[in-house]
């Protein structure tokens, strides 16, 4: 992860290499992930995650997918994601599941998945994993690993893009303050 200043601007950029980040990620889950260990990710660039880990740690079956929609506490606002569909191909009771997600933030994504998960059974323990904590914290969650730690204003939004090919970028945007 590196900070620059480009040529003949006045401010500063942030720029994260998210493929070796994915890397970080990969590790960190090897020593996480024990045999019983199911992967889900948060929909959707969690979901890429878990995925694309899935595939790579040669791990069969696929990846469970979570949604937060159901459960956020900016519903009214949001509303539901027509995309962010939870599919879970293992059973949440009893299961070891090690959750996947982009970037860490407040924690409110979290808890409102952690409640969507429990709507399917109460797995008998969850670990988080993510590519990106950004501090920021307004709910006690913490993650188990992180590829990386850094920190951004509020003003500012980290966000996890797909190539068509599967190739990982972060892109930082600015947003309206809240």
């Amino acid at each position: 992860m590196t900070a620059h200043t480009p040529a003949g601007a006045g401010s500063r950029s942030l720029a994260l290499d998210a493929e070796a980040l994915y890397r970080e990620l990969l590790e960190g889950v090897r020593a996480l992930r024990r045999p019983e260990t199911h992967l889900a990710g948060i929909a959707s660039g969690g979901a890429w995650l878990a995925e694309r880990l899935q595939r790579d740690l040669g791990l069969p079956g696929e990846a469970g997918v979570l949604s937060s929609s159901l459960h956020r506490d900016d519903y009214a606002q949001r509303g539901l994601a027509a995309s962010a569909q939870t599919s879970l191909p293992f059973d949440a009771n009893g299961a070891d599941i090690l959750l996947l997600d982009d970037v860490l933030y407040t924690g409110r994504t979290v808890r409102a998945v952690l409640n969507e998960l429990y709507d399917y059974g109460r797995p008998a323990r969850v670990r988080l994993a993510v590519l990106v904590d950004r501090g920021g914290r307004e709910l006690p969650v913490q993650a188990d690993f992180a590829a990386a730690r850094i920190a951004l204003p509020a003003t500012q939004a980290l966000a996890l893009a797909r190539g068509a090919d599967g190739a990982l970028a972060l892109e930082v945007r600015e947003v309206a303050p809240c």
